[in-house]
């Protein structure tokens, strides 16, 4: 199987949004962390990373962590 430069199979679907690392907008981004917190504003939330910062800082997006 061949995959592209950011590790995704060819012809994936990328979502448009926010990285929370380089704070840009891609639209590569895939979901790297899940933070579950207590209740209150602002205690819980999903970080997002494009695919130049996920390669920068060794990020495993969710779905591909053991």
């Amino acid at each position: 199987m061949t995959v592209q430069m950011d590790g995704t199979p060819p012809g994936t679907q990328g979502r448009y949004g926010l990285c929370h690392w380089c704070r840009q907008f891609a639209d590569d981004i895939r979901l790297v962390q899940v933070v579950e917190a207590g209740s209150g504003p602002c205690t819980a939330g999903n970080l997002f990373a494009c695919g130049r910062c996920r390669k920068a800082h060794g990020l495993v997006p969710f779905a591909d962590q053991p």
